[in-house]
Parts: structure tokens; C-alpha cells; sequence
């Protein structure tokens, strides 16, 4: 089991482990932009089951479920020599809001698989809640169908949560293969005073339910605010998440500008030690919980990338940080691997028109549809100048609102129509596109994880 000692994670006998290897985005915790629907989570799931049905509705998903990840994907990143998964997990599998404080025991059932199946490939796994209840962010992969994160607004929704954490770790407390917990994913409390004291709770409750594994704490404003933690918890690593401005869908070129700030090495590295200055003042662990470029599809473009990527790399290497890339598997923006066959066949036009409408944050380059929102964007600029709202300003907040909430729940039936008339069968088929063996290789991306990892 690994421990925190000084800047290391080490084993019982003091080997030191740098873990590095990848998110499982879009699997227990799906994105929009990962497998290909528009808005959030939930609200996705309640519009295919309105088509299909409670019983093919569970079978879609439940198949999904198991086709996203089995032994040849354990394999596959195994023999690339990445030892270490973070696995993001909807806390919606595990706890009903309709029956708050009851764990769902069924829900554990593919998250023990693949923890136990990776296990048995030498490779660690960082257990996260990517989504909690009322959601801890104001954004689609905290399954939030607003722009409001209410989890710092309400008690209840913290309670359930540590309630939720003790049970996590309590079942996991003995397992040798899990890293550690991964309690909150890119937190972002606007006030930046509730979220101490939470911390605070939660680390109390999860020791005394699992005194052992390591705790992976993001700071505040997605992983990037550090100055929340009022003191540096035992056995803990602190998790700065890493992306690259160039890297974005509207990132670009490499050296060069991005909306007038400009990238290259220097000032990746100058980023990654602002990011991480906390941790290197602390003398804890360095960990990049999340990083890694969008492709484009573009030849030269995504060769630029790849650059970003291998200067990342380079840049960790040299300063001894662990880290996680995002995200595994896809349909096509970020995945080492990228599903195909039936699923691409039938919602590939619809991807292509959410790509169109920039309905996904991650997909967008912000441009879409600019004869339209431009002019919102100027009278916003010039009725109210000094708007700068949390998390990231006007020009994010309107795009939000307007793009990623409005008009992405406005594609959901479109989206859900797509299942309509499917067979148990066709339903299988659709999910069986995301297993390995259908599955398209982002070769030039495996290469270069290989090589840095000596796989």
C-alpha cells in the first residue's frame, strides 16, 4: 500500500512510485464530449430511457459499461508501462437522491471489477467523484445541468458526501492496488470559504474510516487554488491539474499565441511551477491530476500538440511529478484510443453538429456560431463592463449559458431520437463500439506514452 513520504509516494518498503498513466474519463462518470451526447449526464440518461425505455435503456448502459473497459484495455496500458488509472465515478451509481444516505451496493459492482482487474496488471488505481451531489462545479462533467455549484451552498449535499466517502473507503480500506482517493474533482466554491472547512470534515471522516491510503486533494477553482488549505494533511498528495492554453480547441499555434497570451516550453514550465508552487513549498508529493491537448484532426496541427504533449512530459520528468493524462478512451477529441462501427455510424453526423454549434465546452474553439453570439458579447462588453463572474469571466460565462447549457439541452431529444426503434440488439452493437477491438488507435499518441514510460 503507498504512503507519502516527503516529496515521494513509496511502498511498504520504501521503493519510491512516481505514478503516471491515464483518467478514465467518460466511463463511470460520463462527458459530452467523450461519448458523443450533448449536456450533462443525467439529463442524457433520462431522455434515452424516455425513448428506449426503462429495460433497453439499462441494457445500453449497462452493456457501455462493461465494453469500455476490460482486460485488454488493462493490457494495453499495462505493456505501454503505465502504472496508475484515475477513475472518475457519478455519485449517482452509488447514493439516489431520491433515498440520500443509503449506499447502492450494486453500484460498486464495475468499479471493484476494474479495480481488481487492474490490480492484477500492476497497476494502481486513484478512486475520484468526478460528480457529488449538487455538483462541486459549475460545469457538465459535475453532471451539472446549471451553472451553479449548490454543493457549497448546502450542508445536506457535503453531509452526503463524507457520508458517501466514509462507505468508499471503508470498502477499499484493505485493497493494496488502490493509490489512494480522489475525494473532489476540480472544486470550485466561488466564495473560496467553504471548501476549507470541508476538507477539513472530510479528511477527518475518511481517516478514521481508512487511516492508510493516501488522499488526493484538488485545490479550489478547478484544481489551480491552493490557499483554501489552512494546513497540510498527513499522507496526502496535493493535485494540480495542468492544461495547456495552447492545447484547447481553440489553442494554437505551438510556439505562438493563443488570444494574445503567448505559449511555448518556457512558458509551459513557468505555468507548471506556478501551479505547483504549493506543493514544492510543502515538500509534498508533485501530481498533475489532469492534462493533455485536444486533437483536431488536422495533420500539422495535431503534430503541434504532440509537441505540447512531449514538452509537458519532459517538463515532469524533470521535476519528478507524477501525473494522469486525460482521458483514455473517446470518440475522437483526446483518447489514446477512439470508438467506431456502429455507434460512429449512427451519431456521427450529430457529433459533427454539436462540433458545428460548439455545444461542448471541450470541443469548442469558442467561434461557433459568432454571427450570433458575437453581438451579445458586445453589449455585454459595453452594458456591463465590469462583469467578471466566477469562474473564468464573461466571454466563458455567456458561452456557458448560451452554448454548453441552452443549446446543448436543446440537441437532447435530437440525440435521444437516435436510440428510437432499436432492438436489444442494435443496443449491444452501439455499446460493443467503444470495446478495445473495435476500437480506432491514436498510434502516434501511444508511441509517444510509450516512450516516455519505456513501455
Amino acid at each position: 500500500m503507498l504512503q507519502v513520504s516527503g516529496t515521494q509516494l513509496v511502498t511498504a518498503d520504501s521503493t519510491p512510485v512516481r505514478l503516471r498513466g491515464v483518467g478514465l474519463g467518460g466511463w463511470l462518470n460520463m462527458e459530452n464530449f467523450i461519448t458523443g451526447y450533448p449536456a450533462n449526464e443525467s439529463s442524457m440518461r433520462e431522455a434515452v430511457r424516455e425513448v428506449l425505455g426503462e429495460d433497453r435503456a439499462e441494457l445500453f448502459f449497462e452493456r457501455l459499461l462493461t465494453s469500455f473497459f476490460t482486460e485488454r484495455d488493462a493490457a494495453l496500458l499495462a505493456g505501454l508501462g503505465v502504472n496508475c488509472v484515475r477513475i472518475p465515478v457519478n455519485y449517482r451509481h452509488l447514493e439516489s437522491d431520491q433515498r440520500p444516505f443509503e449506499v447502492v451496493e450494486h453500484g460498486f459492482r464495475h468499479l471493484d471489477r476494474v479495480v481488481d482487474l487492474l490490480g492484477s496488471y500492476g497497476v494502481y488505481s486513484v478512486i475520484g467523484l468526478h460528480a457529488l451531489p449538487g455538483a462541486q462545479n459549475q460545469h457538465w462533467h459535475s453532471d451539472n445541468p446549471t451553472h451553479v455549484a449548490a454543493f457549497w451552498n448546502h450542508r445536506h449535499f457535503q453531509d452526503r458526501a463524507i457520508h458517501l466517502w466514509e462507505a468508499i473507503a471503508d470498502r477499499y480500506r484493505e485493497h493494496p492496488w488502490v493509490a489512494g482517493y480522489n475525494p473532489v474533482n476540480e472544486p470550485g466554491d466561488p466564495s473560496g470559504k467553504v471548501i476549507g472547512p470541508f476538507y477539513d470534515r472530510l479528511v477527518k471522516a475518511m481517516r478514521a474510516a481508512d487511516p492508510r491510503h493516501v488522499l488526493f486533494l484538488d485545490g479550489n477553482t478547478y484544481a489551480t487554488d491552493f490557499s483554501i488549505f489552512r494546513e497540510v494533511y498527513g499522507n496526502t498528495v496535493f493535485v494540480c491539474h495542468d492544461y495547456a492554453l495552447a492545447g484547447f480547441a481553440h489553442g494554437g499555434p505551438y510556439p505562438g499565441y493563443t488570444r494574445g497570451e503567448w505559449c511555448d516550453r518556457g512558458e509551459l514550465e513557468r505555468t507548471f511551477r506556478a501551479r505547483s508552487r504549493f506543493q514544492r513549498e510543502t515538500g509534498t508529493p508533485l501530481w498533475v491530476g489532469e492534462f493533455g491537448p485536444v486533437y483536431t484532426g488536422h495533420p500539422e496541427v495535431d503534430e503541434q500538440r504532440y509537441r505540447i504533449l512531449r514538452d509537458q512530459l519532459a517538463i515532469y520528468d524533470a521535476h519528478g511529478a507524477g501525473w494522469s493524462l486525460w482521458t483514455y478512451k473517446d470518440v475522437g477529441l483526446q483518447g489514446l484510443v477512439h470508438a467506431a462501427g456502429p455507434y460512429l455510424d449512427r451519431f456521427g453526423a450529430f457529433i459533427g453538429k454539436k462540433r458545428r454549434l460548439g455545444a461542448d465546452r471541450w470541443g469548442s474553439t469558442m467561434e461557433e456560431s459568432a454571427d450570433v453570439l458575437g453581438p451579445l458579447h458586445a453589449m455585454l462588453d459595453a452594458e456591463a463592463p465590469g462583469w467578471a463572474p466566477y469562474p473564468w469571466g464573461a466571454r466563458y460565462q455567456t458561452d456557458d449559458l448560451i452554448r454548453h447549457i441552452l443549446i446543448a439541452q436543446a440537441l437532447l431529444p435530437e440525440y435521444a431520437e437516435l436510440f428510437r426503434g432499436l432492438s436489444d440488439d442494435d443496443v449491444v452493437e452501439l455499446a460493443d463500439s467503444f470495446a478495445l477491438e473495435r476500437c480506432v488507435r491514436r498510434q502516434p499518441l501511444l508511441d509517444l506514452l510509450a516512450g516516455n514510460l519505456g513501455g
